[in-house]
């Protein structure tokens, strides 16, 4: 039997502090995402806010803050924090809106009514076809989900008052179990002194967890409140965006300036050292080799911060042929990987063995990450003729009444695909066919199953790959002579990418509830509600910087908006830039070779040393400021961890409050700028 969950997975009060978390993420999220086109999903500071925040109003509350409650603060924030970029606002508007030429048929202002009805019609089918991938790569496969089962341990921590988890709690996680990390009856001893975990001597009651958790919150604060003081100078200071640390030629010349963020920081700190420095590899290719030398050779003569004549859109060409031949090769090792396995079986009899454990929903594989194959003692199957449900299994899944049936899966998935379509044809009218929304939204299932089984061994989802791949698959689908094919283009690659984003991340969410026990159901639920919710408010606070600022301009450059448009008239057959088409090709020779060796050294150290195509696709069409901070973060993430070998906690907070703060306080200069305040 599943442990008993003390608690309700759905509570009102829940879903109003998932609403009011995921509005400074979403915020944020469309802040960064104008700037930079990067977007978090930020569970564990969502998690850790929302702990927070019960901790604050403890004595105001009667029930206590469970952690399946937290784990539906968390579901509903997430769902609005990845709807900027789920919904198109960091990519596919702005290039429709700004940079969609006449004979393309653009520019197209959509209104803000316009754009909610696009951006509800694009929120609910990758959250709906989550939950029966769900069955399949959390209860059957027992994929890791890293960032899910990370967030799942911090909440373990956080509501054990501090403690540990224990070595039995983990080892079950890893089997990934129902409720695995939430203690049975006989794990707790009230006599029992102390428990060794590691290295480490921690009573079960740690006296000083209060403490602990009241400096982490000071942490919290204090970054927070830091990186908006710092944000709101900007404003005063323009200059301290752009800092010449390079000379001033390199500054003007050649776009060389750094950018000291503390949000770009903290988002270098999350993403990692590994990532950080395959942008850092981009950028020093990009901007101090590529852009001098098609600027010295003619091939982009104007000004090298332009994106038509400049060498900044001479780049992004190079760029999208790293992306695209490492989304193509990525996604076929994933999809041919069971394939594979399945050939490589010595013998005829492996073959019937692995069968039997498939019908049985184990799995005889050991993870890429080393975990240890799923023990199949926990299973109750037989060869007797009738397969076993797994889900019925004691500790697979949840309860049956916290499921949701497959009458409900069936009526939503078709009601939100008629709600895609329907909003596409009203927001876009004729300017798209029927057939092609509907085959934007079946690849979009398809791309699904890639991205979230990519996201559930890796921790990445391969999105900005999907949606190139959609593109240039609609370049066969919709006919050059169309005159609307780049608009279509744009269109198609967005619902790909946004079923994708959805049905991927979210997916976190459902393993780091599976992990502590919540309701399915209940998370379901709070998804739908977060997804609403963000999308609507992702159009408001869009249509409010666009109104304010200019885009693109200095301070939103729109960096995917560029890398949509450009990629559309790329597979749609526009003309390149003069060299531009040689050292594309060149590129993607090089970066499949490396992606075929990356797929292959999976497991091995010196995987690191190969540079991953997307990072360095990143590295190139971002200017080097955007860089250069988030290396300096990985750079600390190392030091802090690897060398100093300190707990990631403190980091992920510090890292954390830099980024909320600088995304919600940015609101304070976007009303400045509004009603013209003066600066320097």
């Amino acid at each position: 039997m599943a442990p008993v969950i003390k608690g309700q997975s759905f509570t009102a009060r829940g879903v109003a502090a998932g609403l009011l978390i995921g509005t400074v993420i979403c915020a944020a999220n469309v802040y960064f995402g104008l700037q930079t086109g990067w977007v978090s999903i930020m569970s564990m500071p969502a998690s850790l806010m929302g702990f927070g925040l019960f901790r604050l109003l403890r004595k105001h509350i009667e029930l206590p803050f469970s952690p399946v409650e937290n784990v539906l603060v968390q579901s509903v924030a997430c769902g609005m924090a990845i709807m900027p970029l789920g919904c198109g606002f960091v990519g596919v508007i702005p290039a429709m809106n700004y940079l969609l030429k006449p004979e393309e048929m653009g520019p197209i202002q959509l209104s803000t009514w316009q754009m909610i009805i696009w951006s509800l019609g694009l929120c609910y089918f990758g959250v709906v076809f989550a939950v029966p991938l769900r069955t399949q790569v959390i209860i059957r496969e027992k994929l890791k989900f890293p960032s899910g089962f990370s967030t799942a341990v911090l909440i373990s921590v956080l509501h054990a008052d501090g403690d540990h988890a224990t070595k039995k709690q983990l080892d079950a996680a890893s089997d990934g179990n129902f409720a695995s990390l939430v203690p049975d009856d006989d794990d707790i001893d009230v006599d029992q002194p102390a428990e060794t975990v590691g290295d480490e001597i921690e009573p079960p009651n740690n006296p000083t967890s209060n403490q602990e958790w009241a400096q982490n919150l000071k942490l919290l604060v204090l970054c927070f409140a830091i990186s908006g003081i710092c944000t709101v100078l900007t404003y005063f200071f323009p200059v301290l965006r752009d800092l010449p640390v390079f000379g001033a030629v390199a500054a003007q010349s050649w776009l060389w300036t750094f950018n000291p963020s503390l949000a770009y920081v903290g988002q270098g700190i999350i993403m990692g050292t590994e990532t950080t420095m395959h942008m850092l590899l981009g950028a020093v290719v990009g901007w101090a080799v590529l852009s001098p030398l098609a600027k010295s050779q003619g091939w982009a003569p104007g000004p090298v911060g332009d994106f038509e004549k400049g060498s900044q859109g001479w780049i992004i060409w190079i760029s999208l042929a790293i992306m695209l031949v490492d989304a193509v090769i990525s996604l076929a090792y994933i999809a041919m990987k069971p394939l594979l396995t399945r050939t490589t079986l010595p013998n005829t009899q492996s073959r019937i063995v692995e069968l039997y454990h498939r019908f049985t929903g184990q799995t005889m594989a050991t993870s890429e990450h080393g975990y240890e194959p799923v023990d199949t003692d926990d299973n109750d199957g037989s060869l007797n003729g009738v397969v076993m449900d797994v889900s019925d299994a004691a500790g697979e899944d949840a309860p049956r009444a916290q499921r949701i049936g497959p009458a409900t899966v069936g009526i939503g998935l078709a009601t939100s695909i008629g709600v895609c379509i329907i909003a596409t044809h009203y927001v876009f009218g004729d300017l798209v066919p029927l057939y092609a929304t509907i085959i934007a939204v079946l690849m979009a299932l398809l791309l699904s199953i890639m991205g979230v089984r990519a996201l559930g061994e890796t921790d990445l989802n391969p999105v900005s790959g999907i949606s190139k791949l959609a593109q240039l698959f609609f370049a066969f689908v919709i006919p050059q002579s169309n005159k609307s094919s780049v608009l279509i283009n744009l269109i198609a690659g967005a619902i790909s990418e946004a079923g994708a984003l959805q049905a991927g991340d979210l997916m976190q969410d459902l393993k780091t509830g599976h992990l502590l026990g919540a309701s399915p159901k209940a998370q379901f639920y709070g998804q739908l509600i977060g997804a609403t919710c963000g999308s609507v408010l992702s159009a408001f606070i869009y249509q409010l910087y666009t109104t304010i600022y200019e885009i693109p301009g200095n301070l939103f450059k729109v960096p995917t908006a560029y890398v949509w448009i450009f990629t559309a008239r790329l597979v749609t057959g526009k003309g390149l830039p003069p060299m531009a088409k040689e050292w594309a090709i060149g590129s993607a020779v090089l970066f499949a070779c490396i992606t075929i060796a990356r797929a292959m050294s999976t497991g091995h150290r010196w995987r690191k040393f190969l540079p991953g195509g997307i990072a360095v696709a990143v590295g190139m069409y971002n200017v080097p400021s955007f860089t250069l901070a988030r290396a300096v973060g990985g750079i600390a993430a190392y030091v802090w961890t690897q060398r100093l070998k300190n707990s990631t906690t403190p980091l992920i907070i510090l890292a954390s409050g830099f980024i909320l703060g600088e995304g919600f306080l940015s609101i304070v200069n976007l009303f400045m700028t509004g009603f013209g305040v003066p600066h320097f």
